[in-house]
């Protein structure tokens, strides 16, 4: 008679189902976090715009397979939504470097956005048609507040921010998309002096030659604020 197998040797081994992350920290391989997957989107949108962002490329730039990525994000349009709100996180100045005037806060807050979607060009885009997320909000409550205790009136607030908000996206999308060569400038401005009677005023200002654009987005900022400061006196 043949010898009992023990219930050790009988029984079936388990299926278990690992996830992509464990199968990556036994290969030696950096482990996918929604952190890393975040800043890798931010790095290919940067590298090729809205259009090259698929899960595929996402996931080849990680090394791992596009399945993986579901493990840690629900899919391609809330990668943009998180990508979008990490390009635009807010770094407030230490607490010393805070402006007295509440202009001067006004004017730093706007700057830093539009620094950080130029930095980021795709997002000047995304930003009116994507869902706010964390850091987004915070920049507007921070402007909302340092309006509301400027002495803008409630009634007026929202006004003041879409305004704001128009300027620096409208600002942006121009700067990042009207890059014309010195010589390309030189040639628009020949033309317009050529036909100096149908065009006196731009010829005379010599718009198509005004390449100053931080300089520009400064002193426009300072027209609309000029407008909110009768409010906050």
């Amino acid at each position: 008679m043949a010898a009992k197998r023990s219930s050790t040797e009988t029984r079936k081994p388990r299926r278990t189902v690992s996830s992509p992350q464990s199968a990556q920290q036994r290969n030696g391989e950096q482990p996918l976090s929604l952190q890393r997957i975040v800043a890798t989107a931010v790095d290919l949108l940067d590298a090729e715009g809205v259009d090259g962002l698929t899960m595929r490329r996402l996931a080849d730039r990680l090394g791992a397979g596009a399945m993986s990525l579901y493990w840690h994000v629900e899919n391609k349009e809330k990668v943009f939504d998180l990508a979008l709100d990490a390009a635009l996180q807010h770094r407030a100045p230490p607490q010393a470097a805070l402006a007295l005037d509440w202009r001067e806060d006004v004017v730093r807050q706007l700057e830093d956005w539009r620094v950080c979607m130029l930095r980021h060009p795709w997002s000047a885009s995304l930003l009116p048609r994507r869902a706010l997320g964390p850091n987004i909000l915070g920049r507007l409550e921070l402007l909302s507040a340092t309006l509301s205790r400027a002495g803008v009136a409630d009634a007026d607030l929202n006004v003041a921010i879409w305004s704001l908000w128009n300027y620096v996206i409208g600002a942006t999308v121009t700067r990042a998309n009207f890059d014309r060569s010195d010589d390309d400038q030189a040639a628009a401005q020949k033309r317009v002096t050529g036909l100096n009677e149908r065009y006196p005023t731009i010829e005379r200002s010599r718009l198509l030659l005004d390449s100053d654009w931080d300089g520009t987005f400064r002193k426009g900022l300072d027209f609309l604020i000029g407008g909110l400061a009768t409010e906050g006196k």
